[in-house]
């Protein structure tokens, strides 16, 4: 079967330190997973080997059957694009356009198909009133989306992206749901690492909970938010709307905005 696999995958670095302990999943086509837990849980380097940036020292990551060890970091990203959490280590193009044709002119693809790719991309992350000018001149919020669109028009199979919120307006906010609804309409499976505990609430089936370089949960946002256990040990925060309902001391916590609309109808 198709997908990203993790099997008893650990990851140690040159200077010894070990992120990541025989971690397993997997992933399929057009699946919205995220992945949580404290600053140091192992989750960046776990996503750095989905795409080869990392090789695992011990087991196995396999991509669609390919085993990453045997493949370049650049064969990996037909299949596996990764959005950097900063985009200014990823941009390098002097306008937004051409930001977004690099990749898919590497991949030597034609003319009509990297306009169109290009025209596509810049739609869906509506960027259109920037594409003629230098990513730097428009504001950090928005080179994300620069970042988004240019791993987009290379159109794999799996994207990974790192704390796309950050920084992001309520209006940018919406238009990255509207994204993961077109991709997960199109099979691409989107993993995103973040601390944005309401946007993962909200937007995402799967979580995959990460503490002290283990995964130590995967299940669905309501399955993971109601294990206390679980949310103390990876140190991550309830989503805004379950913190409430606890301190209101409801019988059942409230984890997602709309039950949370629906309790207090019920109750007027």
């Amino acid at each position: 079967m198709a997908g990203i696999e993790f099997k008893n995958v650990s990851f140690s670095y040159p200077n010894g330190f070990t992120a990541n302990e025989q971690i397993s999943f997997s992933i399929r086509p057009g699946e919205r997973v995220a992945i949580i837990g404290q600053n140091g849980a192992g989750k960046t380097t776990a996503a750095k080997m989905m795409n080869g940036l990392y090789k695992p020292t011990l087991g196995t990551v396999l991509v669609d059957h390919m085993n990453t060890k045997d493949k370049t970091t650049a064969q990996i990203a037909r299949l596996v694009g990764y959005v950097f959490q900063n985009p200014d280590e990823q941009i390098f193009n002097t306008t937004v356009t051409s930001e977004i044709e690099y990749m898919p002119r590497y991949f030597h693809l034609n003319s009509e198909e990297i306009k169109s790719r290009t025209q596509a991309v810049l739609a869906l992350t509506e960027l259109e009133d920037c594409k003629d000018m230098n990513p730097f001149d428009i504001s950090y919020s928005i080179r994300k989306f620069v970042t988004i669109a240019a791993v987009l028009a290379t159109k794999p199979r799996y994207t990974v992206w790192d704390e796309p919120t950050a920084g992001q307006d309520y209006k940018r906010i919406g238009i990255l749901k509207k994204i993961l609804n077109v991709l997960q309409a199109e099979g691409v499976a989107v993993i995103v690492i973040t601390h944005d505990m309401d946007f993962v609430a909200e937007t995402f089936d799967r979580i995959i909970v990460m503490a002290n370089k283990h995964v130590i949960a995967d299940g669905t946002p309501d399955a993971v938010f109601r294990q206390d256990h679980i949310v103390r040990e990876a140190s991550i925060s309830q989503p805004q709307i379950g913190d409430i309902s606890r301190r209101l001391q409801l019988d059942e916590p409230i984890i997602f905005r709309k039950d949370m609309v629906e309790f207090l109808k019920n109750r007027s």
